[in-house]
């Protein structure tokens, strides 16, 4: 994961038959049909193996919270993500890691009227320039994917929804980096305030994905191998 080492990760590219939900879990999938219940529970199987690493003991159910973000245990910070043949999770304590964000797209381009309502108009501009210098790369799915781990690090902190025009993305093709500047008042978390936050991409064996994660030493994150 394009993640720094303060982060405990676990992925899947299918669902093994090993996962499980915890009977809180079970509830909220009572009703729901099996693609959509097995993708919620091989993603809460990657975010138990994740918490394992940082010493959580006993299966935690992933439950959602306000604004349907997850729930973790006290001291943890985490974020999930899935989309067709691929699943992960992220953990941290949230003393080396106050704000943490992964997403996880096809890599394909987006629909139009999608990136209308995604891209500002200079995220547009970037677009266009991007696509004919470095062609290949669904560099808009880029754009939603990094927006969407912006998001999962914002929400837990803001308590407050971000939509897409609250957030102005670069990104940096070169060095598979991205920065997010956002437009609107910004909240301070164990003194940083989330006026910035710097992430990585990838694009590769069909997926892009994208990861936030904001460390109070506050240092840069050299990139990672693609997964």
């Amino acid at each position: 994961m394009l993640v720094p080492s303060a982060v405990a990760t676990a992925e899947a590219y299918g669902d093994p038959p090993g996962a499980f939900l915890l009977p809180e879990e079970r509830v909220l999938m009572a009703h729901s049909v099996d693609h959509r219940r097995r993708e919620f529970t091989t993603v809460r199987h990657c975010a138990r193996q994740a918490m394992r690493e940082l010493g959580v003991d006993r299966p935690w159910p992933v439950l959602p919270g306000p604004g349907g973000a997850p729930r973790w245990p006290d001291g943890l910070v985490g974020s999930m993500t899935h989309t067709a043949g691929f699943r992960a999770a992220a953990v941290a304590r949230s003393a080396d890691v106050p704000a943490l964000g992964i997403d996880a797209e096809p890599h394909r381009p987006l629909d139009p009227d999608v990136l209308e309502a995604v891209a500002l108009p200079r995220e547009r501009e970037m677009l266009a320039e991007l696509a004919v210098s470095h062609p290949g790369t669904a560099w808009d799915r880029v754009l939603f994917s990094a927006k969407e781990s912006v998001y999962k690090a914002w929400y837990p902190a803001a308590r407050q929804m971000l939509e897409f025009e609250d957030a102005v993305v670069e990104i940096d093709p070169r060095r598979a980096r991205f920065e997010a500047r956002l437009l609107v008042p910004a909240p301070v978390v164990r003194g940083i305030r989330l006026e910035r936050m710097a992430g990585l991409w990838c694009a590769d064996a069909g997926l892009v994905v994208t990861a936030v994660a904001v460390t109070t030493r506050n240092r840069p994150v050299a990139p990672p191998a693609p997964p």
